[in-house]
């Protein structure tokens, strides 16, 4: 591949990414401050309750993810990767807008739960359309060399929109705002902030190249609907949703949940809690693109393996560290433990569900599948693991998490090397 063609597929990835980045900073928004805006929505004296109830509108949202994944995957695969690409993070927007001028209980009593509740369904909806459409648009613009590589950018953009988002609350926590002003306005600005950012990539994204993969397949037939298409794939799907299982609680485990975990357990302030959080999220971040290149020189499978192996093992014994540690250098190294075994999914987890689909349903079958285990799994980590700890067996969770990671390596054992069997390369 010459310098011209390197350069327009590197154009591609940021156009194709830096809306994922501007959907997932808004989406993670909503668990970033909601140490701080939980009361204003939930009146109460237990902080664990209204985490609770937080996190439970926070479930909500990734059961939307699953009508999101089916109608703008479907739309993806008739009109264009690009085309879905735009309506989702318009969506996303809205529901920010929504969330930042939204009154509080105290105003509009029940109405403000309520509101607070539909907004994050439209995010819902809005992000499990841009999953299986952004994954979908990256493995296919992609050679077959450095596959890898290059869909690993879709999670180095999610997990940037993570770091924007604790970025935003560190600067407005120790720079700009008292603690106080935080809870009783500050936390509207970070929603703000997104809203404003979606215009920007809205604009990049208007300009994107669609890719030759669905323009060479454009106005084919395909004869029934593309559901009903999806559903002649059923090891397929299945395989989508077990690989998703394991990682994505993993993954929201070592990220989401690991702010409130590093307060609520650890005992460390919300403050540190949150650098914590940032300094190890950003270096898993900078992981992504060798953990893709790795799978690109030895296969899709082994990396797979190596997460599964370690994450049943490790699991355990990390989060029981984590919650008796009271020293923030050793939490960082800890909870960065933990993300390095999770790059492992994160980083290969897209082109592996890619390389799985004909292209006439390819953004939808990576879409619903993952959307239905990413809300099963993920959506409901943080809920289950404030729940274990209210009812005092928090370590339960340890073991739940361990559960999940144990059943995608047994998954992963019996599964083929996607990198050997891709249908991107019959397109």
């Amino acid at each position: 591949m010459d310098n011209k063609d390197t350069k327009g597929k590197i154009l591609m990835v940021f156009k194709g990414s830096v809306g994922n980045l501007v959907e997932y900073y808004d989406w993670y928004v909503y668990s970033a401050f909601a140490l701080y805006f939980s009361k204003y929505f939930f009146p109460g004296d237990d902080p664990t309750v209204q985490l609770l109830n937080t996190s439970a509108i926070f479930a909500l949202g990734f059961f939307m993810r699953p009508l999101g994944g089916w109608l703008l995957g479907t739309y993806a695969d008739r009109k264009g990767r690009k085309a879905a690409l735009l309506v989702s993070v318009s969506m996303m927007c809205a529901g920010s807008l929504i969330i930042a001028v939204m009154p509080g209980y105290q105003t509009i009593g029940i109405a403000a739960p309520i509101a607070l509740i539909l907004a994050r369904l439209l995010q819902g909806l809005s992000l499990g359309g841009e999953y299986g459409s952004a994954a979908t648009y990256l493995s296919e613009i992609a050679s077959k060399d450095r596959r890898g590589f290059y869909s690993s950018f879709q999670y180095v953009t999610l997990i940037m929109g993570q770091l924007l988002a604790l970025g935003v609350l560190i600067a407005l926590q120790r720079v700009f705002l008292s603690t106080a002003e935080l809870e009783a306005w500050g936390w509207r600005i970070p929603f703000v902030i997104g809203g404003l950012c979606a215009v920007v990539a809205i604009y990049l994204r208007s300009s994107m190249e669609e890719t030759e993969s669905f323009e060479h397949h454009k106005g084919e037939v395909v004869g029934e609907s593309r559901i009903r298409a999806l559903m002649r794939h059923p090891r397929e799907v299945m395989t989508v949703i077990g690989l998703t299982m394991g990682g994505t609680v993993a993954f929201y485990t070592f990220t989401t949940y690991m702010q409130k975990y590093l307060v609520n357990t650890a005992g460390f302030s919300k403050n540190d809690a949150t650098m914590i959080s940032a300094a190890a999220t950003f270096v898993y971040m900078l992981m992504h693109p060798l953990v893709g290149h790795i799978s690109d020189k030895v296969g899709r499978r082994a990396v797979l393996i190596a997460f599964g192996v370690m994450s049943t093992l490790c699991t355990v014994p990390i989060l029981t560290a984590l919650g008796q540690t009271r020293d923030s250098v050793t939490a960082f190294f800890l909870v960065l433990s933990g993300l390095t075994i999770v790059s492992g999914y994160s980083a290969i987890n897209a082109v592996v569900k890619a390389e799985l689909f004909p292209v006439q349903i390819r953004a939808l079958g990576v879409g619903l599948p993952f959307a239905i285990g990413v809300s099963l799994f993920g959506g409901t980590a943080e809920y289950i693991a404030l729940w274990f700890k209210s009812i005092g067996n928090e370590t339960w969770f340890y073991w739940y998490v361990t559960g999940c990671c144990l059943c995608g390596l047994l998954l992963f054992v019996g599964m083929k090397d996607t990198k050997q069997t891709s249908l991107i390369d019959k397109d």
